[in-house]
């Protein structure tokens, strides 16, 4: 699990290879990722959008932008925190996702964004 905190937010994410839904001879590589996002300021925030860059060992680059997270745009209270579980498919065995979240302070309407740490994709065939 790797963490990161920017501006009162923490963001935790964990990462697992799926077998059951990859398939190596059609270069698909299927990855679940569960993310918890922790408010620790006092104050209240609501996430508005994502943005994404995923990387694949085979030298492929993508940016995913879009509004909330799996369909939700969740508001956090002090102390509050919320998860969620999506995935990611790559060409290759091996690659990695960072990126950022674009909240807004509920008490003056500031937007501010909130890092995503860099996690790594790798097929459990590939550890040692």
């Amino acid at each position: 699990m790797v963490t990161q905190s920017t501006a009162g937010i923490s963001i935790s994410v964990e990462c697992v290879y799926q077998p059951e839904y990859s398939n190596a001879d059609n270069m698909h590589f299927m990855f679940a990722y569960r993310i918890t996002i922790e408010n620790t300021s006092d104050y209240t925030a609501q996430l508005v959008s994502r943005h994404w860059d995923i990387f694949d060992s085979i030298g492929e680059h993508k940016q995913v932008d879009g509004d909330g997270i799996v369909g939700e745009q969740p508001i956090l209270q002090p102390g509050e925190s919320h998860q969620y579980v999506s995935g990611c498919n790559l060409k290759s065995e091996l690659g990695y996702m960072k990126g950022y979240y674009t909240m807004i302070r509920e008490i003056d309407g500031q937007l501010f964004q909130v890092e995503i740490p860099k996690f790594n994709l790798i097929a459990s065939f590939r550890l040692n």
